[in-house]
């Protein structure tokens, strides 16, 4: 049977109560090598929330992800206390409005291809290392960055869930360069920081 597209398994998750929470283990189950990618999904949700927490929510899970590709697993892990977890039904309703336009635009591009390239291991640890940077950087609270980092994670996200390795060259594309732009940038923000504390004390 052919497996639904991202669309498809968003349709599904938002009919219902929108009060109702969806915990994680549901969300993943039956999604086999895709779990990954919808858990990527649902741990970018937060990024796009207007409360200056968002990124410290979303960054530390990205990075639970990334460490678990890195490791070589084929299914994520998840401590049972985030797993019982999960969105409420109305927050991916929200999400899905906001993307609905989008992904009509993206089915038309993104499908099924280079799929040796993502079942490679060497590929999985490339991914894995750019989320766990990936994610320090969005757990820092640089500004203005959340809905930057939050699409990027997403393209990965949707790369895992269409299996198509053409996407996620292009993902791993703008995090490489993101990666070494803002891990720049950062460094030099906290050089500055520290020499405005040395000035102070």
């Amino acid at each position: 049977m052919r497996e639904r597209n991202l669309r498809g398994l968003l349709d599904g998750f938002t009919i219902g109560d929108p009060d109702e929470l969806l915990p994680l283990q549901g969300l993943l189950a039956g999604l086999g090598r895709r779990a990954f990618g919808m858990l990527l999904l649902v741990a970018t949700l937060p990024a796009f929330i207007p409360i200056p927490v968002g990124g410290a929510i979303s960054g530390p899970l990205v990075m639970l992800i990334g460490v678990q590709l890195l490791a070589g697993r084929r299914r994520p892990w998840l401590p049972r206390f985030i797993a019982r977890r999960g969105p409420h039904r109305g927050a991916l309703v929200r999400f899905h409005r906001l993307i609905v336009p989008w992904l009509a635009r993206l089915e038309r591009l993104v499908r099924p291809r280079l799929g040796l390239l993502l079942q490679q291991r060497a590929a999985m640890m490339l991914t894995g290392l750019l989320l766990v940077l990936l994610g320090f950087l969005l757990s820092l609270p640089i500004p203005l960055t959340n809905y930057l980092f939050g699409g990027l994670l997403l393209l990965f996200a949707f790369a895992m869930l269409e299996r198509d390795g053409a996407l996620m060259l292009l993902a791993w594309a703008g995090g490489l360069v993101s990666i070494a732009v803002f891990g720049v940038l950062s460094g030099k923000f906290a050089a500055i920081a520290a020499e405005g504390l040395d000035r102070l004390f």
